[in-house]
């Protein structure tokens, strides 16, 4: 296993800043998010219409 899990695209990286990086990435990769519960808690589709997708002309009388 003398192949690296980490490589240098671009430039050159000194080992302690391969590290370094290495550390923050494993770090990152504990933590777990703060808040697991969805953001939005409200009705699951729009309470209103999109007048493109309607079926063509209502009636005035109509209040659907």
């Amino acid at each position: 296993m003398n192949t690296p899990d980490i490589r240098v695209e671009k430039g050159h990286a000194e080992p302690e800043e391969v590290a370094a990086l290495t550390a923050i990435l494993l770090a990152r990769a504990a933590t777990r998010p703060a808040d697991t519960t969805p953001s939005h808690r409200g009705r699951p589709r729009a309470g209103w219409r999109r007048l493109e997708r309607e079926n063509g002309f209502r009636a005035p009388h109509s209040w659907r």
